[in-house]
């Protein structure tokens, strides 16, 4: 499995901006669709975003469409989350995480959403937003 550490938590105020990174190795990087997950205390783990293997394609829930952008670095083994806007209800515990699968729909390449699909994950990283 591939080894994922995620970065660039901590505590901001109403508005501000955050990204996360999370370095992967261990494995082919291009090899995995990525994802980012979020868990709030007592919450279930949710689906944020995901980007396919090339980059290519993202999706993102409609909690964060629009206000956040999933991005990946295959030369630095890297995804990203930039989130903007951000609100007191965004905070959580965010993990990323990384799929081998992709699903084709209509002949196009989606990365996954479900946890299920997801079969590495790092640590997490605290993310904090003050009202």
């Amino acid at each position: 499995q591939v080894q994922l550490e995620e970065s660039g938590g901590g505590l901001v105020q109403t508005g501000a901006s955050l990204r996360l990174s999370c370095a992967a190795s261990g494995r082919t990087f291009s090899n995995y669709a990525m994802g980012w997950f979020r868990q709030a205390p007592g919450k279930e783990r949710e689906f944020v975003a995901a980007v396919t293997k090339n980059g290519g394609r993202t999706v993102y829930a409609d909690s964060m469409k629009g206000r956040c952008t999933i991005s990946r670095d295959n030369g630095k083994n890297t995804v990203y989350l930039q989130m903007n806007s951000l609100k007191p209800d965004d905070t959580a515990v965010y993990y990323c995480a990384a799929a081998v699968r992709e699903y084709d729909r209509g002949g196009l390449l989606y990365p996954p959403q479900n946890m299920a699909d997801f079969g590495s994950w790092g640590q997490g990283t605290q993310v904090t937003v003050s009202s």
